[in-house]
């Protein structure tokens, strides 16, 4: 069959093309017929739909048997419709068809789901049949905005001076704080390959090797489960390293690229300008109760231990307890306590509430244990009539979290205290360098082991010699957040061998552990590395903020489900025995699966 190539798209014909002869190629969208050899079909092509009137036998014996979602091409003469549509680009015309294609036809009577309504289907089917839920506008549209994003982060690198360098997909299995996705070696028996979680030390090795400024929209492959805001298997950042680099630095290029792209892409027309606020780690934590603060969200939690410890409450006998005052308040009782439930899901913790009435008394939920503290509780929240007052309990961190989740739900269910359409960023500085792990009970590394400690080689030995303790040290790394969600975090990096050996002795790992572990940057960095930072913003999270949506898959062309798997491909799939041969491989069957 030959093919007559299309002379227009479906969304480009206007009323200046009436007379024209013009051929068109897309999907029947839908048909709908008035009379014996009369019907009304619509064209869909990626731009757009036009209305094609049938108005002859010939053409609808053409038509007549084809299911919706066949591709067609049509040939005829544009004219202006009688009667217009304002709502549709091509409303005005019509093309009356001297010549329909039938070029890939449906076989299916009904699909899966209604094109133009997939998103309101059930997500395995849409999943499922992924390629149809893309016939739908709305959801091409995300696909759309992702890569004119991309395209955008490319230009702004490249106007900032950084090169895009690709790095290795097939590297070694690395520390990164995920499980890897590894690949047997089939000419190595007994050995694999690892996906790379991140460029992180390739990237550094670019710096050592005198390439300036860096940047990739890197794949990344980590064997974590799924969230609202992070897909399972893989996901893309704007990777970016610089040399002879500050924090300010790494600041001031992410504050020159983002807000442009957020003001011409996002849904929203408010986004914070440069420079962005900074919030130490541990002021998050304490006003916020969240490293990834949602600074739309005017709400901010309050310290009441010591007067919430002096009640006969028992959950209140606790290390610290927190309090996020609401003022105004119009909170059913039902919607409080669902409020709560969701609080204690999330979080793991039980939230509680009581209100201020109107004479100025504690009333419902725990009101009865604060009674003889009202006053002081008053003084301290500044409390008024018609104010709910939410507590959390518990060990500091877990009080401060589940205060930063009563936080989050307070503000989403009380509209005055949320100023929902805007991008509001910041920056989390001064991360802790290490922490104590909760199964092992011993310091270990809070986030970054690459990360530049806050006071040098000094702060860790006078840590070794016990006249600073670990936990106090802070280190160079930072973390962009946009409406309660972490873009992205980065780090100055530690690029001096001594630095890095003695940083990984205070969690018992000493020089040849180093050496082993990361062979290639320790060996790299005792050539001489300059003074390096970066970060890598997730793509993927970007895009779903500007878009506003709440589920990332929303933005990816071809998700995996919740539990990693790729429904629509079959993956992961069980291999032929050979295959499993030629990599050295063999299954074992579990007695308990």
């Amino acid at each position: 069959m030959l093919f007559q190539s299309r002379t227009h798209t479906c969304g480009a014909l206007r009323l200046a093309d009436a007379g024209k002869t013009v051929t068109l190629c897309g999907w029947m969208e839908n048909i709908r017929e008035v009379g014996s050899n009369f019907a009304f079909l619509v064209l869909r092509d990626f731009y757009g739909t036009t209305q094609v009137v049938i108005e002859n036998e010939a053409m609808m014996s053409i038509v007549k048997p084809l299911n919706k979602e066949s591709t067609l091409s049509v040939t005829g003469v544009v004219r202006e419709r009688e009667s217009k549509n304002p709502k549709q680009a091509t409303g005005e015309i019509e093309v009356v068809p001297t010549n329909i294609e039938v070029l890939g036809r449906c076989r299916y009577n009904e699909l899966p789901f209604e094109i133009n309504r997939s998103r309101e289907a059930d997500e395995s089917a849409r999943l499922k049949y992924r390629y149809l839920d893309l016939r739908n506008p709305a959801v091409k549209r995300n696909i759309i905005l992702r890569c004119n994003v991309v395209s955008a982060l490319r230009q702004a690198m490249g106007e900032e001076g950084f090169l895009e360098i690709t790095t290795p997909i097939l590297t070694v299995s690395s520390p990164e704080g995920a499980r890897d996705y590894l690949v047997p070696a089939r000419k190595h028996p007994g050995k694999f390959y690892a996906l790379p979680q991140a460029p992180q030390q390739f990237k550094q090795l670019l710096m050592t090797a005198g390439f300036d400024r860096y940047f990739q929209i890197a794949p990344c492959f980590r064997d974590e489960d799924a969230r609202g805001d992070r897909s399972p298997g893989e996901f893309y950042q704007l990777d970016m390293e610089m040399a002879f680099a500050s924090q300010d630095d790494v600041f001031a290029v992410l504050e020159r690229v983002l807000p442009p792209i957020f003001a011409k892409y996002g849904i929203y027309n408010v986004a914070s300008e440069a420079p962005f606020r900074r919030i130490p780690f541990r002021e998050a934590m304490e006003t916020y109760g969240s490293d990834k603060p949602d600074l739309r969200i005017d709400l901010i939690v309050r310290d009441v231990t010591d007067i919430c410890t002096k009640t006969e409450f028992a959950p209140f006998q606790a290390e610290a307890v927190k309090a996020v005052v609401v003022s105004g308040c119009k909170l059913a009782r039902k919607a409080i306590d669902k409020l709560c439930a969701e609080v204690e899901v999330q979080s793991g913790n039980k939230a509680y509430w009581c209100k201020v009435d109107e004479k100025g008394e504690l009333a419902g939920g725990v009101a009865k244990f604060l009674k003889a503290h009202t006053a002081a509780l008053t003084e301290r929240l500044g409390l008024r009539p018609g104010d709910f007052v939410g507590f959390t309990a518990g060990p500091l961190g877990a009080a401060q979290k589940t205060a930063g989740v009563l936080r989050s739900k307070l503000g989403a269910a009380c509209p005055e205290h949320m100023d929902k359409e805007r991008y509001e960023f910041c920056w989390i500085v001064d991360f802790p360098m290490y922490e104590i792990g909760e199964e092992s009970g011993e310091l270990e590394f809070c986030h970054n082991p690459f990360s530049m400690p806050n006071g040098g080689l000094d702060i860790l030995l006078k840590a070794e010699r016990g006249e600073v303790d670990p936990l106090e040290i802070m280190a160079y790394q930072y973390d962009l957040v946009c409406n309660g969600v972490e873009l992205s975090s980065g780090a100055v990096r530690n690029h001096d061998p001594e630095i890095m050996v003695k940083a990984f002795e205070l969690v018992r790992l000493g020089e040849e552990d180093v050496k082993a572990k990361f062979p290639a940057m320790y060996n790299a960095f005792c050539y001489g590395a300059p003074p390096h930072a970066g970060i890598a913003p997730g793509v993927d999270r970007m895009v779903m903020l500007l878009a506003g949506e709440e589920s990332i898959r929303e933005i990816i062309p071809f998700p995996m489900n919740k539990n990693a798997q790729d429904v629509m491909m079959g993956a992961p799939a069980a291999v032929e025995e050979r295959q499993l041969r030629e990599v050295h491989i063999q299954v074992r069957a579990d007695a308990e699966e």
